[in-house]
């Protein structure tokens, strides 16, 4: 029987760990860096990618995804030279998808353009507003025209290019927010990500709101609203909700982070990368040394791995249903079955059936719209 992770996949995740500034409401591994010695950064990832290929050899890469911080501000020759050891280790499925993330504000036509020559298929941009205002509350340091203008440049040079928004920002209304979708849409291409402002932990906005300083966020019912406005005038423009922050129009949807979502194995380079790999049979979790200069010292001398972390049936069982119930397609049963040795309760199926929460067709249990706006304590019932 063939390894579980075939079911989704193999992909590769690199990390780049800077940016220009530190956004208030990210909790990513990201960092401002005065210089950065692109060349050492080179010599890591490679030997970081030589690595992983003794012990994953011969799998064929469906995607890889350049995250961040923001990729968009790696030389090109660093991004070729990555992609070309990629290519020299493993095949890759015809036509894969090779996607880099891009702030408005790091966008240059001659940069993209190298970055498509070195073998780039998508680019994935953080626009996150269409008024300056919120721009600048969001500590992003574009403007919208410059938001604009980076766009039309992706898409003079990527066939796909999907955008970044976030809503339920300080003093919006729904009103507001329909508006700005609008205008948003207009301008899509095949791809969108719509997510609503969450304030994290460990955050600049965190902080704030804490001591009751970060004000004028939507209440739950204006929220809730906002999400409801989202699907609505995502369907009327044809970028389907696939999963619950990311619309597309048919066939657009990311490959990459379908991986995720469908349970495959995908390896995890740069600081504080994550990834799931199946090693002799057994999945295992991985994390790689979080801060930038103890990762490129520990790469250059023999691994970065901060964590390898074995996954039980159990663990595995539960992320499959984490991940894969974020899609509206859901996820297969008989696959849970055999990855946790036991199928799901029927009374609790049921209960869920009755409440309007998920439905079950063919050996497929997936979250309905409903369901979808409580999605955890949905997954919370169903491992009970």
């Amino acid at each position: 029987m063939p390894d579980d992770w075939e079911s989704g996949g193999f992909g590769i995740y690199i990390h780049w760990p800077f940016c220009q500034a530190k956004c208030p409401y990210c909790d990513f591994n990201s960092h401002v860096a005065r210089e950065i010695d692109q060349s050492r950064w080179f010599r890591a990832y490679i030997a970081e990618i030589d690595r992983h290929a003794e012990e994953v050899p011969s799998r064929t890469v469906s995607s890889v995804f350049f995250g961040g911080g923001t990729p968009s501000l790696m030389d090109p020759d660093l991004v070729d030279g990555i992609l070309s050891r990629i290519r020299h280790h493993w095949p890759h499925a015809n036509d894969p998808e090779i996607t880099l993330e891009a702030n408005p504000g790091s966008v240059e036509a001659g940069r993209f353009r190298a970055y498509r020559d070195a073998g780039i298929t998508r680019v994935s941009m953080g626009l996150q507003a269409l008024n300056d205002r919120d721009l600048q509350r969001l500590g992003r340091v574009h403007t919208v025209s410059e938001a604009l203008e980076a766009f039309d440049i992706a898409r003079d040079c990527f066939d796909r290019v999907s955008f970044d928004m976030i809503y339920a920002r300080q003093d919006q209304t729904p009103d507001a927010w329909r508006i700005e979708l609008k205008q948003a849409l207009n301008k899509a291409i095949d791809h969108v990500s719509l997510y609503q402002l969450t304030i994290e932990d460990g955050t600049a906005f965190g902080d704030r709101y804490r001591i009751g300083k970060l004000r004028g966020l939507p209440d739950e019912d204006s929220a809730a609203e906002m999400y409801d406005i989202t699907q609505e005038e995502t369907d009327a423009a044809g970028f389907h909700c696939y999963e619950v922050s990311n619309h597309a129009r048919p066939g657009a949807e990311s490959r990459h982070n379908s991986l995720y979502w469908r349970y495959g194995d995908y390896l995890g380079i740069g600081p504080g990368a994550h990834g799931r790999v199946t090693l002799a049979g057994q999945r295992t979790a991985t994390e790689a040394i979080r801060m930038p200069d103890a990762w490129l010292r520990a790469a250059a001398t023999g691994g970065a791995d901060r964590n390898r972390t074995p996954l039980t049936q159990a663990d595995q069982a539960t992320e499959f249903l984490l991940m894969g119930l974020r899609l509206t397609t859901g996820v297969d049963l008989d696959r849970y079955e055999r990855l946790s040795g036991s199928p799901l309760s029927q009374t609790v199926l049921k209960d869920l059936s009755d409440m309007g929460m998920i439905e079950t067709e063919r050996r497929w249990l997936r979250v309905t719209s409903s369901g979808r706006i409580v999605l955890n304590a949905v997954i919370a019932k169903l491992l009970e």
